[in-house]
C-alpha cells in the first residue's frame, strides 16, 4: 500500500504492512524480528476442505482483485487486461477477452453489465458476453471497485469525487467532490449500495451516505478521527468496502476504530478501536475485522461487545474476513487460507493455493469458497 500527496505529484513509498509506525522494514525480512510473519502452529483439522477447481488468470500486480458472482459465473480479471467469464461450478472458462488496457480495478457486475477500471481513469462497461458497451473518462484513476445498481454504474476516483454513470450509455448522471486529506493511502476503499443510497469509504476517516437520485449527502459519520501532529500520524482512511445488513452499516479505519451506524441516520450504533487495513465482514451474529497486526476478532453485532481474538497470524499480511458457514475465512501473504471457528477464534481448517499473496477478502458462492491469488490463480474449495 502507498501513500498519496494531495497533489498526487510525490508518491511516498511505505509499505502499511511494515509496521503501524509506518517504519520502512521488510516485515518479511530475516533480520527484523519483530516483525517477521508468525509461525504457522499446528492443530487438529476439524473443518476438511477440498480444492474443487482452479483457474489461471494473470497476476493482479498490486491491485487487490477479487471475483464477483453473477448467477451461475463469476467474473474474474488480471492487471493486463484479462477479463475472464467461469462456470462457478466447474470453474471452465465460458469466454475470455481483454479490455485494451492494464486494469487497475473492478469487477463491478450486475445481470446485465460487467463494469472495469483501466489505467489513466478509464472506466469500461461490457455486456454478460464480454462486447464493449461503453467506455468514459473519469476525473483521475480508479482504483475502487465499480458498483452497479439502480441503473447506475458508481466508482470512486482517487482524487475523490464519487461519480454516478449511466448504465446503458455511460453519460454520467452526478458527480460528488469531497474534501481530500494532504497524505492519503493508496488504497482500495470500497462502496456499498442499497436501494436508495450509495454508502462511500472515504479518506480522512469518513463514511458517507449519498442519495442514488442525485448525489446528495445523506449523512455523514466519522469511522476514525485524525490525530498526531504530522500528517503520516495524521493518515486516518476508512478501507475496504462497507456491509451493510438490514438497518446497520459497518466499516473499518486505518488508525482509527471498526464502526457500526445506522444506516437511515448515521447515528453510531457502537465503535471499538481498532486499527484495519482491509475492512470488516458481518454475518447475522458477528461483525469480523482483522487489525493492521493480523489479528482477527469478532464482536457482538448488536451491541459490539468482543467476543473473541486470535493473534497467532501475526505479520502474515491477513486479507479480510470472510464469514463461511461454521468459520471464519482469512487469507495471508504465503497463499494460505485459514479457517477460524465463528463461537470462539480457534483453528479448524487450512488449505494452500499457489504461494502467493490472498489480498482480497474470499468470495462466497453457494456452498464454495473462492479466492484470487496475486498471481493470478483462482480456486474454489469445498467442505468435504
Amino acid at each position: 500500500m502507498q501513500i498519496f500527496s494531495k497533489s498526487f505529484a510525490v508518491a511516498l513509498l511505505l509499505n502499511l504492512a511494515a509496521c503501524s509506525s509506518l517504519s520502512s522494514l521488510n516485515p518479511f525480512s530475516k533480520t527484523d524480528v519483530k516483525n517477521a510473519p508468525a509461525t504457522l502452529l499446528e492443530f487438529k483439522q476439524t473443518m476438511n476442505l477440498k480444492s474443487i477447481w482452479t483457474a489461471s488468470i494473470g497476476t493482479s500486480g498490486s491491485f487487490a482483485f477479487s471475483p464477483v458472482q453473477i448467477g451461475s459465473n463469476i467474473i474474474a480479471m488480471a492487471v493486463d487486461g484479462s477479463i475472464v467469464k467461469l462456470d462457478s461450478s466447474s470453474g471452465k472458462t465460458v469466454w475470455r477477452i481483454n479490455a485494451g488496457m492494464p486494469l487497475t480495478a473492478g469487477v463491478g457486475a450486475n445481470s446485465t453489465t460487467i463494469a472495469v477500471a483501466g489505467e489513466k481513469g478509464f472506466l469500461l462497461a461490457f455486456d454478460l458476453d464480454g462486447k464493449l458497451r461503453w467506455k468514459v473518462q473519469a476525473s483521475s484513476e480508479i482504483l475502487t471497485a465499480p458498483v452497479i445498481g439502480q441503473g447506475l454504474v458508481l466508482v470512486r476516483s482517487i482524487d475523490n469525487r464519487v461519480a454516478a454513470y449511466d448504465v446503458e450509455t455511460g453519460i454520467r448522471n452526478w458527480a460528488v467532490n469531497r474534501p481530500l486529506p494532504a497524505l492519503t493511502l493508496r488504497a482500495a476503499s470500497g462502496i456499498a449500495m442499497t436501494s436508495e443510497l450509495a454508502i462511500v469509504a472515504l479518506p480522512g476517516g469518513k463514511l458517507v451516505a449519498l442519495s442514488l437520485n442525485n448525489g446528495g449527502l445523506r449523512w455523514e459519520a466519522s469511522v476514525a478521527d485524525p490525530k498526531g501532529a504530522t500528517e503520516l500520524e495524521r493518515i486516518a482512511d476508512v478501507l475496504g468496502t462497507p456491509v451493510v445488513v438490514g438497518q446497520v452499516v459497518c466499516s473499518a479505519a486505518y488508525q482509527g476504530r471498526v464502526s457500526c451506524f445506522d444506516l437511515g441516520s448515521g447515528a453510531v450504533r457502537w465503535t471499538k478501536n481498532i486499527s484495519s487495513e482491509v475492512g470488516v465482514s458481518v454475518d447475522e451474529r458477528f461483525v469480523f475485522a482483522v487489525d493492521n497486526g493480523g489479528a482477527v476478532s469478532a464482536y457482538s453485532r448488536a451491541a459490539g461487545s468482543s467476543v473473541w481474538r486470535n493473534d497467532k497470524l501475526a505479520n502474515r499480511k491477513v486479507s479480510a474476513p470472510a464469514s463461511f458457514g461454521r468459520a471464519v475465512a482469512v487469507g495471508d501473504a504465503f497463499g494460505f487460507l485459514h479457517f477460524l471457528s465463528r463461537e470462539d477464534g480457534s483453528f479448524i481448517g487450512r488449505v494452500s493455493t499457489d504461494g502467493s499473496q490472498i489480498l482480497a477478502t474470499p468470495l462466497v458462492v453457494d456452498s464454495s469458497l473462492i479466492v484470487q491469488t496475486k498471481s493470478g490463480t483462482v480456486v474454489a474449495f469445498a467442505t468435504e
